[in-house]
């Protein structure tokens, strides 16, 4: 059974840093594409980075493009976003995601509050 747990959301005043983590068990990490998304209330959840099986390609929305940097841990099954300069309009519910056996797999989610 896949499970994604992610961690390391909070409250940060703007223009700080968060690095959130995304422990993966239940299926071969290091062959899956990984994802984070976010939401916020009344919203549609929207992508933010996806990183590939051997992490040496990334994505980014333009939105967080140069603030933003994903990577993965093969051995240890995690993914990490770094969240530098962060902007109020970056508070959000933050979603680890991949997709196994075709099917969806979504964590719980993290609070990111950037607010002074």
């Amino acid at each position: 059974q896949v499970q994604l747990v992610e961690s390391g959301g909070g409250l940060v005043q703007p223009g700080g840093s968060l690095r959130l983590s995304c422990a993966a068990s239940g299926f071969t990490f290091s062959r899956y594409t990984m994802s984070w998304y976010r939401q916020v209330p009344g919203k549609e959840r929207e992508l933010v980075a996806f990183v590939g099986p051997t992490g040496d390609y990334t994505s980014y929305a333009d939105s967080v493009q140069g603030r933003f940097t994903i990577s993965r841990d093969n051995a240890k099954n995690t993914m990490f976003l770094q969240m530098n300069s962060l902007k109020p309009e970056d508070t959000a519910v933050y979603y680890c995601f991949t997709q196994y056996g075709g099917r969806p797999s979504w964590g719980q989610g993290t609070q990111v509050t950037v607010s002074s």
